[in-house]
Formats: C-alpha cells, structure tokens, sequence
C-alpha cells in the first residue's frame, strides 16, 4: 500500500497560502478547484520543512521565497491573457468551467472559396448553432453592417477556438462569434482589452447566461477592462462583491446590433483584406467561359 503524505492541519496550511497567494500562485497551476488548492500548498509546507517544524513544535520561518516557490512547484505556467486587436475577427470571450471561469479566443479567418462556413476547435453543437446563428443574422443585416453580398458567395470562413484538446460547448459564445464574424467581413478592429458573453437568438436578440461570477474573475485576471452582458445579467453583477468589480466597465444590451456597436471601432486593421478585388475577378470568370 502506497504511503499517504502527511496531512497538513487547516491552520499551519494559512502559512504557504498568504505566501503562495502573494506571489502570484496560480501563475503555477490554473486550476482553481478547493481540493487542487489545498494539495499545493501542502506540498509547499512539506517541501519548505515547514511541516516539519509545525509537528514538532519547533518555530520556523514562516517566510518563503519566489525561488523556493518555483522550485517546488516548478516552472510557471503561461497564463491566457486578452490578446491584441491588431488581427481582424478575434474577440476574446468568456465562458464558465467546473473549476471556475476562464477566458477564451474566438478567431475567425476569411479565404477564398465558395461560401463554406468551417468550425474547428472541438466545440460541441450548441456551440456550432451559435456560430451558425451569428453568420445567418450577419448575412440578413449585411446593409446595415455594411458587407457586400458578394463577400458570402466568393470568400470561406474558418472559425477556430483553441486549445483543440479541450471539448468546448453552450451557448454563452454567441454574441463573441458574432463580434468575430463582423470585426473579419468588415475588417474592423475590435475594443481593446474587451471581453463578452451572452446567447444569441435569429431574431437579434441576446439572451442571458449563466457562471457571471466566475467569469468576470476570469476577466480581471487577463487583464480586461470592459465586459459586454446581456442586460437580464445586471442583477448577477449587483450580487458580486464591489472590490472585484473595482477597474471594470460593464455595457448591458438587450440586441445583437447594439453589440456590434459597441464592440467594433471604425478604424480597420493593418494589412486587412482586399475584398474589392472579387468583384473583378467574377467578371474575369463569367468573361473567360462565355469566350
């Protein structure tokens, strides 16, 4: 039979928390689950002989370094943080896991084809409907978002979630998919350090979600200052303590359009694409089979 690691007692345990809290512990390990928690800073009071001491009474020191820190638990592990909005289509969303909130990137890229709409990333069928949903509502508005029809005939598109590993689904993504989608056809950057979550409906509206909490602190870790919610989600803000509120900005919308509006800038992108030019290239096309 295996030997079981001594226990740490509740209270000696406060000592590697406080400092494995200040030094950023969970640059070590994302997850955020109560019983993932307390192993680790077990470890660290075994590892530091801070157990040790405590079982024999003796006094120790109750202080313990970042280099201590890195060499029990190891190298830090990167963090996902909101990207940059220099790259047209990808919007940073926010989405609930069994072990606490977390962000994630929906990216999306244009190439040329025939219309197709491609879906990578492990995501499961809600999820694809809320994709499916966004590039509908999208091609009904296309006046008003200012697309040209032809861009749906003459252009594929991939939208991608990463970290393909991992099995993703629901119905929180929908309007991020939908900020990706416009922010690729338009070419248009997106706010910076901003994030989002709500479900979305054909007829443009937008529709509450579940996991607020968890995810809003998600979003402060990766640094994001506005969050876009559907409006029936106010009341799950007002729940949530004012310190983790403190340097965040909150929109409530009850329409797809109104994030659309909210979430795009009128500024395009570097190096963005040259739909122009398809228009042409149909002529060309019709040109040579008609000779």
């Amino acid at each position: 039979m295996a030997e079981r690691p001594m226990d740490i007692k509740p209270e000696a345990r406060i000592v590697s928390r406080i400092h494995l809290s200040a030094l950023e512990c969970r640059d070590f390990d994302l997850d955020q689950h109560l019983r993932a928690d307390q192993a680790r800073n077990d470890h660290c009071c075994r590892r530091s002989n801070a157990a040790k001491s405590i079982a024999m009474e003796e006094e120790y020191d109750v202080a313990v370094s970042k280099e201590q820190i890195q060499k029990i638990l190891g190298v830090p592990r990167e963090r996902n943080t909101e990207q940059s909005n220099e790259v047209a289509g990808v919007v940073t969303g926010l989405a609930w896991t069994p072990v606490g909130g977390e962000i994630l990137f929906i990216e999306s890229s244009l190439s040329r084809g025939t219309g197709k709409l491609m879906i990578t990333g492990n995501l499961g069928a809600v999820m694809k409907e809320s994709a499916n949903i966004a590039l509908a509502y999208i091609k009904s508005h296309a006046d008003d978002l200012n697309i040209p029809i032809s861009v749906f005939k003459n252009w594929d598109i991939n939208i991608h979630v990463p970290e393909g590993a991992t099995p993703k689904d629901g119905p929180s993504a929908g309007i991020t998919m939908l900020t990706a989608l416009t922010s690729l056809y338009t070419q248009r950057k997106v706010v910076s350090k901003m994030a989002m979550t709500g479900e979305i409906t054909l007829r443009g509206k937008v529709l509450p979600v579940g996991g607020i909490k968890e995810k809003i602190l998600a979003a402060k870790r990766a640094g994001v200052k506005t969050i876009i919610l559907c409006e029936a989600n106010q009341k799950d803000i007002e729940e949530i303590k004012e310190s983790y509120l403190t340097g965040l900005t909150f929109h409530y919308v009850k329409e797809m359009i109104e994030v659309v509006k909210l979430a795009l800038l009128n500024e395009k992108v570097k190096n963005r694409k040259k739909r122009s030019c398809s228009f042409y290239n149909s002529i060309i096309r019709i040109f040579i089979k008609l000779t």
